[in-house]
Formats: structure tokens, sequence, C-alpha cells
């Protein structure tokens, strides 16, 4: 289930060339870039007839899916967000930021080692942006913790960031008409990495073009996580 309390984000690195929120905008004739806050902002305390909660205990909830949480232009949202949270201690937030250098600032005052029940997850979509985010990210106090390559763009070394308690790595190809080309060795290598690490791996989605054995393949949107899967290469 996803709760998105804002809608609308500014791009920010490069795996947000070709951002998905902005292409299914495009598709309505929306402008992706004006922030807006949702009329589903309460959502996770809303209740049912019958007096509980929509969102029922142990659920999951894919948090700010259609923008980032630690956007700049959400900073007057986020504490009612944080307390939302926090009151739904029984509800499990997962949380994709590539903003992870606004992060530390912006906790809220009781986190302390972090809340158990949120997932903050750093996206790495390059080398260099693995090496920027990621020392912040080993270094800050956050329970469950997940390195996220997608889009891959490249190969990347994550051998020394798979610490800190680093619960898995997910990595998955661009997908769209205009995605960037991924390719198979990088994820073979991202793998491997994680092996030796004891870290589990997921390959999530091929991508739209996806290079294997030398040979280009133009994968349909339908089937690029079914591909990936196929691929046999997750340890998690």
């Amino acid at each position: 289930m996803k709760w998105n309390p804002w809608h609308g984000c500014k791009k920010y690195s490069e795996g947000c060339l070709n951002c998905y929120v902005y292409r299914i905008d495009a598709r309505h004739g929306k402008d992706s870039s004006l922030i807006i806050k949702n009329k589903d902002f309460n959502l996770p305390l809303r209740k049912n007839r019958k007096g509980g909660f929509k969102v029922p205990p142990g659920e999951t909830l894919y948090t700010c899916f259609s923008s980032d949480f630690f956007l700049e232009e959400a900073d007057p949202w986020r504490a009612d967000a944080w307390q939302i949270i926090k009151y739904r201690s029984d509800v499990n937030f997962f949380i994709i930021t590539k903003r992870i250098l606004r992060v530390r600032a912006l906790l809220p005052a009781d986190w302390g080692e972090g809340y158990p029940n949120v997932t903050i997850a750093c996206t790495a979509e390059n080398q260099k942006r693995a090496d920027e985010r990621l020392p912040e990210y080993l270094d800050l106090p956050i329970k469950n913790k997940i390195i996220i390559c997608e889009p891959l763009l490249g190969p990347i070394n994550l051998k020394a960031y798979l610490s800190g308690g680093i619960s898995g790595v997910i990595a998955g190809g661009e997908s769209g008409e205009e995605a960037r080309t991924s390719n198979y060795d990088w994820f073979l290598a991202l793998r491997a990495q994680c092996v030796e690490a004891g870290v589990p791996f997921t390959f999530k989605q091929t991508g739209a073009h996806f290079i294997k054995d030398g040979k280009l393949y133009n994968i349909p949107r339908a089937l690029q996580h079914k591909q990936a899967a196929k691929a046999g290469i997750n340890t998690d």
C-alpha cells in the first residue's frame, strides 16, 4: 500500500533524468515540479465504519513514492507526517530518498537511534552518488537501512559501504521510452559484492534496454520485473 502525503518533486541528480513521476504526470497534463500537499495526508489515521484503521496493523506503507520525503519544499509538512508515523507505530513505513544529506537535520526530536517502524532507504545510481551519499547514510541513526541502486546507470563498487547495518541492496534498470541502457554485468558485480559481505541482494527489474552477453534486449515494461526474477540471482 502507498501513502503519498505530498506530490511532485524537483529533479536532483542523474537518476532523476527520466523520472517516472514526471512521465506519469505528463500523460495527465500535470506539472511534476509543482509540490502539493495531498488530500491523503492523513491516510494512516483514517478509520473504517467499524472504527478500525483503514491501514491495518502490520501493513507496509510505501511512503512518498510520488515525491521525496526530504524534499525542501515539503519542510512545512514533515513534522506532522513524523507525528503520524510515530502514532502508527504498528505500521511499517518504507521511505526512499536521494536527499540523504538533508536527513540528519530533519529527524524528529525524539528519533533517538531511529523509529523501529521506519526504513529509510538511500539511492545510489552511480559511483559518484554512492561516494557522496553513503558515508553519511552509514553514520545516520536509522534502524532499517537499504541501499537502492535504481536506476543503475553504471558499475558501482559498494564494498566500502556494505556495513553499518545495511540490511539489503536492491538494484534495477531504468524503465520508460527514453530509458538509459543497463548491463547485466553491473548487477552480477553488485551481487558478488553483497554475497561477500553477507548482505541480501535483489535484482528488481531489467529496465527497458538491457545488455546481456553483449546483446541488447528491448524489454516491454510488463516483463521487466519478470525477466529480472527469471535470472535467479536474488539472494534475499
